[in-house]
């Protein structure tokens, strides 16, 4: 499996180090998420989350790791250290689980399309432009008329 994901990233021009990587308990870094959605950098987030545990072997559940993810993004340093020191979000990350669950969700990477379409692991580049052109093509909304 994880020569597979190796050469699925290198194929997308990234690079994995399953040596140096750290299993850690995601859920702070699910928060921080969270509050990234709010200022419209959950994308960036995202990516600096996986770069530092796939790549740099970070430990993403340490406070520190997690404030310079933030602030490294664009995130209020206060805020980032007010919500690891509080509950804040923890109700939505929860809300995440309880859909995954519902969904029986129980690995990552997993990607939901449009909720109603699924990719699951990592995939090469052709499969995801698969499922989102058939989510494109089923969505009445997505369609227009001229």
């Amino acid at each position: 499996m994880n020569r597979h994901v190796n050469q699925s990233a290198a194929s997308a021009g990234l690079s994995i180090d399953f040596d140096k990587m750290l299993m850690a308990n995601s859920f702070n870094a699910h928060r921080l998420i969270q509050l990234a959605k709010c200022r419209n950098l959950a994308d960036a987030t995202e990516e600096a989350l996986f770069k530092a545990q796939f790549v740099e072997g970070k430990n993403i559940d340490d406070p520190d790791t997690l404030l310079a993810i933030g602030t490294g993004v664009g995130l209020n340093a206060q805020e980032v250290a007010e919500m690891l020191s509080s509950d804040l979000y923890a109700d939505k990350v929860r809300k995440d689980e309880a859909i995954a669950a519902t969904l029986s969700i129980n690995g990552v990477p997993f990607f939901v399309l449009d909720d109603r379409y699924a990719v699951s692991g990592a995939q090469a580049p052709e499969i995801f432009l698969s499922a989102l052109e058939k989510a494109w093509a089923d969505d009445p909304a997505m369609q227009t008329t001229e």
